[in-house]
């Protein structure tokens, strides 16, 4: 068996391999797992010159690697293969001195199997809520405020916020940022003074609408703009009848969980483990 890097010439073979065998860990993400390639940690590996696994966790902010893809047949053992591919990987990672942590969102057992024997520590849970067209009362203001549309000229200050206002393991790049306010349905920022000081970025599903990001500034929190930003977000969603909307938070993170419970949010019962490694 070889281990090498992916290319271009890959992605037929790979799409197969994601598309149409049972072991596949895929990181929600707002790129496809192909469009990584060129970007490293990018691994395959043959056996007799076929693909029969794949690893993808290039660093996306600098400091973070998320297991963005682990795919392989379903004829092989998962542990050897997975161990072949994670040592390649973690090795390149290492050699690049701004990488301080892995993460990884696994949805299947089999997965987080893998991820335990590696050495990674499950540090906390994340929980869905879903809003159903429940009326919410409005929040009176300390400071006046202006919310409107986002724009691509916004996405500078936006990565200022996004920055400030998550760890480190949680931010996105200016060109993963991008890519979110591109495939978003409804986008906006909220302002004072002339200032951008929050935003939502917000996607439409099969069944409704999915709060990807909600932040604010640090220097501008606990004066319910948080709530008024996310009250403007689900009117606009009411507007055209979409009735529910979804959204993830960290099952420990009281200021967001209070914030989601007052403007009518509640668990669906979905949670998902929250997975980390340290370099």
């Amino acid at each position: 068996m070889k281990i090498r890097t992916a290319t271009t010439r890959d992605a037929n073979k790979l799409a197969n391999l994601i598309h149409f065998e049972v072991y596949v860990h895929r990181h929600l993400d707002w790129r496809q797992p192909l469009d990584w390639i060129g970007k490293n940690p990018f691994l395959v590996l043959e056996k007799n010159g076929e693909i029969i696994a794949a690893l993808v966790c290039p660093p996306d902010p600098p400091s973070v690697s998320w297991v963005r893809l682990f795919a392989m047949t379903s004829s092989q053992e998962r542990m050897p293969i997975w161990e072949l591919l994670w040592n390649e990987a973690i090795n390149q990672l290492r050699d690049n001195a701004g990488v301080k942590w892995l993460a990884a969102m696994p949805l299947h057992s089999w997965m987080q199997s893998l991820l335990i024997h590696s050495g990674f520590i499950n540090k906390y849970n994340v929980l869905m809520l879903s809003w159903e067209n429940r009326g919410i009362s409005a929040e009176k203001l300390k400071s006046p405020v202006n919310i409107r549309p986002m724009r691509h000229d916004d996405i500078t200050a936006i990565r200022k916020i996004d920055k400030l206002a998550f760890e480190p393991v949680w931010q996105n790049s200016i060109d993963i940022l991008t890519l979110a306010y591109q495939q978003s349905s409804v986008s906006t920022v909220i302002k004072i003074n002339q200032e951008i000081v929050g935003y939502q970025i917000s996607t439409s599903t099969a069944i409704g609408a999915h709060l990807a990001r909600l932040a604010i500034h640090p220097d501008f929190q606990g004066a319910g703009l948080g709530y008024t930003l996310l009250r403007d977000l689900l009117n606009r969603f009411a507007d055209n009848r979409v009735n529910r909307v979804t959204v993830n938070t960290q099952k420990d993170n009281i200021h967001a969980m209070s914030l989601y419970s007052k403007a009518g949010f509640s668990p669906t019962g979905e949670e998902y483990p929250f997975y980390q490694f340290c370099l």
